[in-house]
């Protein structure tokens, strides 16, 4: 297993166990939020990430690493929602059954980001923080567009693309914040 295969699954085991504590507290609510919500909700974090490098200074007692984790777990929470649609009024889900969907997401955001890395060489070893939080706020415009098509484009990869993009960046950003 490469070192980038190890500390990947360390920051997915990490924004797992906050997923697994929050279904604990919360149940699979978030099984009402439609695809542009969790989209704006991604927005929302990422933009604070940007706030807080551009000012230097925050209010909220919480760095920029809740905010990325945040980024990966509302990405796999919008690729299962992708797949099952929003449920209407009542949440069926089971938490196990939430939990084993979250790793099947998180498996195919680590399978994707190896067939990546091997091709880019690990450059993103080279890259700055706020760039990460750049790339990631421009996916997140891409999807906004891509959603306000509906789905109806010319070239794009698609919304699932980008929202295994913004869990990559934002797991690549966490483990750069460890080193």
């Amino acid at each position: 297993m490469t070192n980038t295969e190890a500390q990947f699954k360390e920051i997915i085991g990490k924004c797992r166990e906050l997923f697994v504590k929050k279904l604990h507290d919360y149940g699979p609510s978030w099984r009402i939020m439609r695809p542009e919500s969790l989209t704006d909700q991604i927005y929302i974090k990422a933009n604070r990430i940007r706030s807080i490098q551009t000012q230097g200074v925050h209010k909220v007692n919480e760095g920029i690493e809740p905010e990325f984790i945040g980024i990966v777990n509302y990405g796999i929470i919008a690729l299962i929602q992708m797949d099952l649609g929003a449920e209407d009024s009542q949440v069926t889900m089971s938490n196990e059954e939430a939990i084993d969907l979250y790793d099947k997401k998180a498996n195919e955001a680590l399978n994707l980001m190896l067939v990546k890395n091997h091709d880019y060489g690990e450059a993103w070893r080279q890259m700055r923080v706020s760039s990460f939080t750049d790339i990631i706020l421009t996916k997140i415009f891409r999807t906004k567009q891509i959603e306000d098509l509906q789905g109806n484009t010319l070239v794009s990869e698609g919304i699932d693309a980008n929202y295994l993009d913004m869990i990559n960046y934002s797991v690549f950003a966490l483990i750069a914040l460890t080193l």
